[in-house]
């Protein structure tokens, strides 16, 4: 029930509030949205997975995420141009149609009264959509309840086949969700018709194929389940398995799933229904919404900001961590914006083989930044990517981790500088060296002496070329694990009692707490900071009790960075760990991070024409063969 207004919409038939002119000067007036009034939605009147009850006198809107139909994405990417809606209802009531622009606007299109057992049928077309819009239905029931059967969007017929698909999960010791997501797939049987296997590749210590379940999974999936047990080569050897499996068994897509998600099946049909029709092989990929928080989608789509080489959303307008909830589709402008990207999350995305076979497989990076350098890389190639609405997973969200702190640390430094090296536009990579340096800089006067260490590992290996990158893949992460145990900021402790009581030397100055400077003062009191911290000894004190206690929401660089020692909570509320500030550490690791990034912004054009020369090599099946012939484990069919 929570995940109601994702498929169905209480309120009043009313779309975005737009304004018909501009402003005195000409610029266009702001657009309004607002949510209409709801009713509650009843439980009892769900009678199937696809069929509804609307009560009597009351109004249902199918203009939501999963049900209404994003026109504009099918007339921008496929050769389909005229779509077909078909309702079949049972009892009086009348069927709306309903679309909208790229503005948000809504539009009446045609109604039906109908009575009795009614199969409503609307031709339409996709023509209006250039830049936005989508179509969907409203039903009201009238003196009795309406009831809706099942309704369909319906596309004109191929000649060839529905294309075959090999869906594949990576896992690292999440077996309750893998094996909830294998069950859901087996229950509805019409998401797997074109599914030639589902690959699940493992690489956790923990066996998918030894957990309480797995028997009774395997058998409802009638052969089509096969495991892979690997070494742990991080996503990117994960999805890369996937990739080269799917070119080898002759299929014409692989479906990329993460471990951590529940899937809505339907998404799996609508992702090949759309990549069949696409006018050039295309890949598709579907969105994320928040597991803990069903309504909430994380991101409508992202692109790659090329003169910083950070994720960007394409349109100032988006929001991240949009509420269904308090403003579903009608009443949300942007949202019919039609959205292109330079790249879709590899929680849920399907990629041709044919992309496959022209572009390689995944770069050898372990985690993060495999996903967006693949679809830069394909785009270069002249193959895009569609996030497609209507098609989701909800997924564990990243929004309650800090994976720029801690292990993680690394491959975010490393890897954004190696898509940086091959795909950045500008001759010295724009801001990308220079917000690495900052970000140093941010960790140190944190007394986050760990996590710099493993970005300055990360400068080191980006400055050795591309040759060693396949090398990593098993070794980097426990390296990175036995370095960090000798840190007192990257050791957690369960309980906040297991530290000593904090207590402050002083008072604050005044009795104000810490501040964080403007805009105008940044840059000087960043500099004064960093040399307070250089040549200020620490108390002895500090080095027996910390000076505070700060949770995760308060753990901000320059809060951090007024303290010689504090207790600081982890982003996920398991522990907390003991930050104290080191002027040796501080002074060593802040020469080096300058020397590294000095090098790097001296050799970036040569180290730039070595790794696009590599990247073919790297990203090749026989070198991704050599890797899995290596650390395959075993296999279960």
């Amino acid at each position: 029930m929570d995940t109601v207004p994702l498929y169905m919409d209480m309120g009043a038939a009313t779309g975005t509030q737009l304004p018909t002119a501009g402003d005195r000067e000409g610029k266009p007036a702001s657009v309004r949205s607002f949510a209409a009034p709801t009713k509650e939605a009843h439980i009892e009147d769900f009678l199937s997975r696809r069929s509804t009850l609307v009560r009597s006198g009351e109004r249902v809107s199918f203009g939501s995420y999963f049900n209404a139909f994003p026109a504009s994405y099918w007339r921008r990417w496929t050769t389909v141009e005229n779509i077909r809606l078909q309702v079949r209802t049972q009892g009086p009531g009348s069927v709306i149609v309903y679309k909208s622009n790229a503005r948000g606007s809504l539009q009446r299109v045609d109604t039906r009264r109908v009575e009795g057992t009614a199969d409503s049928v609307f031709e339409l077309s996709l023509a209006p959509f250039g830049d936005g819009g989508w179509y969907w239905f409203d039903l009201v029931a009238g003196t009795e309840p309406l009831v809706m059967l099942e309704a369909e969007w319906q596309g004109p017929a191929v000649e060839k086949p529905s294309g075959s698909v090999t869906l594949q999960i990576t896992t690292l010791n999440k077996n309750d969700f893998c094996l909830n997501n294998l069950r859901l797939m087996a229950e509805n049987p019409e998401a797997l018709e074109h599914v030639q296997e589902v690959l699940l590749v493992d690489q956790g210590s923990q066996k998918v194929s030894e957990a309480e379940g797995f028997a009774e999974v395997r058998d409802a999936l009638q052969g089509k389940l096969r495991i892979i047990n690997q070494s742990n080569l991080g996503g990117s050897g994960g999805f890369a398995r996937g990739m080269f499996e799917a070119v080898e068994n002759g299929s014409d897509y692989v479906l990329l799933m993460d471990d951590d998600i529940v899937v809505e099946p339907e998404s799996i049909i609508r992702l090949l229904t759309f990549a069949d029709r696409c006018k050039t092989p295309t890949i598709v990929g579907g969105h994320m919404f928040d597991l803990y928080n069903r309504t909430v989608m994380h991101t409508f789509g992202e692109v790659v900001n090329p003169y910083r080489f950070q994720p960007a959303l394409p349109s100032e307008e988006m929001i991240l961590g949009h509420d269904f909830m308090s403003s579903n589709l009608r009443q949300t402008s942007w949202l019919h914006r039609r959205v292109d990207v330079d790249y879709n999350g590899w929680w849920m995305c399907l990629v041709p083989t044919a992309v496959i076979r022209e572009i390689g497989l995944s770069l050898p990076l372990f985690i993060k930044w495999d996903d967006s350098e693949y679809g830069l890389r394909a785009k270069k190639h002249g193959f895009p990517t569609v996030s497609l609405p209507g098609s989701a997973v909800w997924h564990v969200s990243w929004i309650d981790k800090d994976d720029l702190v801690g292990w993680q640390a690394y491959f975010h430094a490393r890897n954004r500088v190696v898509v940086a090296l091959l795909h950045s536009p500008y001759e010295y990579g724009g801001r990308v060296v220079r917000e690495s340096h900052y970000h140093d800089v941010k960790h140190l006067v944190s007394m986050q002496y760990a996590t710099v260490r493993g970005r300055n590992w990360a400068m080191e290996d980006v400055l050795k070329g591309p040759a060693g990158l396949r090398e990593l893949l098993p070794t980097k992460l426990p390296e990175i694990r036995k370095m960090m145990a000798g840190y007192s900021d990257s050791v957690f402790r369960p309980d906040q009692d297991d530290f000593p009581a904090p207590k402050m030397d002083k008072p604050p100055r005044r009795g104000h707490g810490i501040t964080q400077p403007s805009k105008v003062s940044l840059l000087p009191w960043a500099a004064k900071t960093v040399i307070r911290q250089l040549l200020n000894p620490v108390s002895g004190s500090s080095m027996e009790r910390p000076q505070a206690t700060v949770p995760h929401q308060d753990n901000r660089w320059w809060r951090m960075a007024q303290y010689d020692s504090a207790v600081v909570s982890n982003a996920e509320g398991t522990g907390a760990s003991w930050y104290k500030r080191d002027p040796k550490q501080l002074r060593e690791m802040l020469a080096q991070s300058a020397h590294l990034h000095s090098v790097l912004l001296k050799d970036w054009r040569e180290l730039s024409a070595q790794y696009r020369a590599a990247v073919g090599d790297l990203t090749s099946m026989e070198s991704w063969r050599k890797t899995f012939e290596q650390h395959t484990q075993n296999e279960i069919k």
